[in-house]
């Protein structure tokens, strides 16, 4: 679907939700970032049946492609919304696509702001929000795992199973990925797994919604910190202090690793405002676990991503800048290596 033909369709959507006189798209445009999945920005002008006129920001989130890994857009637009209701500082839903669109999607506002890394670590602009922001998101992540999950209808978030801790499942799950997809030996992985294994926390009983992604990158930041959190598409039940420990992953401080949030705080910082905002008491044992997986995770990620670029060489379905862009992730394993190593040596 060419972005006029899309454009067309958003309009005659929006027009019958609105029962409006008239909707005009402008501003269209595919912002970077996901291989299957898309996210489009745009304007939508209605003119409303009484004259009146206004100016919708918003962003379509759609699926070109489906895969069983994938949360469904019902689920995530369910999420959003449950989220919003209790205070999670989340874009709007607006409206859920229909089959015309061509692809499962959704209508959410569009949040203005940065979220590119290296701009919001290095730029003037955002001094002020670096000294806020370690706390901002501890604080909004204790809401997060507030969220009451049976209120708003997310059963079809996955679940670990009631005889299994989620950070065995999730171990399992992680080494059966990597033995399916590595084309090669990786030593410190090996080892990883079996240093996680020994140190695997004990059964909890706490267990919230995660948000499984939950890092800079997927944070909207004006000058004043922290806007909106994005990429819920992970989102499961699980053990809260995954969420601690994925944040601290050496990969998402992007060079600034005297700060180990995200590059922009302590660990203490963000500790003291989860759980002064009502998230449970930090186990500093299980954070400390979920950050090693949180790199063995994203190691295996990245030998994912290279692979995938691998076998598109040639193939004229996948353009040259995804190629290179899959090669340039694929690369970043041997940062993982290197921090299991140093983490597994400290313990």
């Amino acid at each position: 679907m060419t972005p006029e033909e899309l454009a067309e369709r958003l309009a005659a959507l929006l027009q019958r939700a609105h029962n409006a006189r008239s909707v005009r798209i402008e501003g269209l445009r595919l912002l970077t970032g996901g291989a299957s999945r898309q996210t489009w920005s745009f304007d939508a002008l209605i003119e409303h049946p009484d004259g009146s006129t206004e100016t919708l920001p918003l962003v379509l989130r759609s699926d070109p492609r489906r895969g069983p890994n994938f949360m469904p857009r019902e689920t995530e637009h369910r999420l959003l919304a449950a989220a919003h209701a209790e205070g999670v500082p989340v874009p709007r839903v607006h409206l859920m696509g229909d089959d015309t669109l061509g692809a499962p999607g959704f209508l959410m506002e569009r949040v203005e702001g940065e979220t590119i890394a290296r701009r919001l670590l290095r730029d003037d602009e955002y001094a002020g929000a670096r000294k806020v922001m370690a706390a901002q998101l501890g604080a909004i992540l204790a809401r997060i795992h507030a969220v009451p999950i049976e209120k708003h209808g997310l059963d079809a978030l996955a679940v670990p199973p009631p005889d299994r801790s989620p950070a065995e499942g999730e171990l399992d799950r992680f080494e059966m990925t990597y033995r399916a997809i590595a084309p090669e030996p990786h030593p410190a992985f090996e080892l990883a797994f079996r240093w996680l294994r020994r140190r695997l926390p004990p059964p909890s009983s706490a267990r919230t919604l995660v948000h499984g992604d939950y890092r800079i990158g997927n944070v909207i930041v004006g000058p004043e910190g922290v806007r909106a959190i994005l990429d819920w598409e992970l989102a499961h039940v699980g053990d809260p202090m995954e969420d601690l420990g994925w944040i601290c992953v050496r990969s998402w401080r992007f060079g600034n690793d005297g700060l180990p949030v995200g590059g922009v705080g302590t660990r203490e910082q963000f500790f003291v405002a989860y759980e002064k905002a009502g998230g449970a008491p930090v186990d500093p044992d299980r954070v400390r676990f979920w950050e090693a997986f949180g790199n063995l995770r994203w190691g295996i990620i990245c030998v994912s991503q290279a692979r995938t670029g691998i076998e598109a060489l040639g193939r004229a379905a996948m353009p040259p800048g995804r190629q290179l862009e899959l090669a340039a992730i694929g690369r970043r394993t041997a940062e993982t290596e290197w921090e299991l190593l140093n983490l597994m040596e400290a313990n």
